[in-house]
């Protein structure tokens, strides 16, 4: 593949709902290797956007290309060698309720790859350890998890089948501060140790500075501004001022419904 083809290309790709629009021509470039982080409210469509890189939504126009592939219109079937080259952190972990930590994690390498149980057993004690969790972890069940360890076993899964491409979707909501640091610690350590590319969605701006090399803010259906980490804060955009900063006034304005 060529240097210059990036890893993920999206070009003029719109998603409505109804009269909805949540995605209105977006265009978005991740070049091998890099880590990119989309940042913006809630409901501005970051994962939306995911979904149709991903294929669980169609775009209802636009291209979106994975190594110079065009996935758009893509029979399934197809599309799994494409997949082959994702792994995924759920927001909320997204475990499989039924299933042990390590069967968790090694359910892509035992359902998708047909590894063998023993094998796939060592790679996901190999993972567990990657993410700081003991082998004591890997027979529990998630119901026996924190919030912080639910979030670490979903990054081991993510990382088993040493995916090139990692999606990270709100990786540290709902953990406290220091967990939420722990997180993005180890997603910067496993993005850096795959040698994978990263595309992530969080409205979490300390977890944004931490793991991207560059941002992008996505509003109302497109991104308004992108450049490298360290220049946010001083980017010269009024809305992504407003929000890297939190603050109510400015261009961006919330609906809230009075009682």
């Amino acid at each position: 593949m060529s240097e210059n083809v990036p890893k993920i290309s999206m070009l003029g790709v719109k998603k409505a709902f109804g009269p909805k629009k949540v995605l209105d021509g977006l265009d978005l470039d991740v070049q091998q290797g890099e880590s990119v982080v989309v940042i913006g409210g809630s409901g501005t469509g970051k994962s939306v956007m995911l979904k149709n890189i991903l294929g669980l939504l169609t775009p209802d126009a636009g291209s979106i290309r994975v190594d110079g592939t065009e996935v758009v219109g893509m029979r399934w079937r197809d599309r799994e060698p494409i997949l082959r080259k994702f792994g995924m952190l759920f927001q909320n972990a997204a475990l499989f309720d039924s299933l042990s930590v390590w069967q968790n994690v090694a359910f892509g390498l035992i359902e998708g790859q047909g590894m063998r149980r023993d094998e796939a057993h060592a790679i996901a004690l190999e993972k567990l350890a990657a993410v700081g969790l003991g082998a004591d972890v890997a027979n529990l069940s998630p119901a026996e998890l924190s919030g912080g360890m639910k979030k670490r076993v979903g990054l081991a899964r993510a990382i088993a089948t040493e995916p090139e491409i990692l999606f990270f979707d709100e990786p540290t909501t709902g953990l406290d501060p220091i967990m939420g640091d722990v997180i993005n610690d180890l997603i910067v350590a496993c993005v850096k140790e795959l040698g994978a590319t990263a595309l992530s969605i969080t409205h979490d701006m300390a977890s944004a500075r931490k793991i991207a090399d560059r941002v992008a803010m996505l509003h109302q259906g497109r991104i308004i501004w992108t450049g490298p980490a360290a220049d946010i804060e001083n980017c010269g955009n009024e809305y992504v001022d407003q929000f890297v900063n939190g603050r109510a006034e400015g261009p961006i304005q919330m609906e809230v419904r009075q009682p």
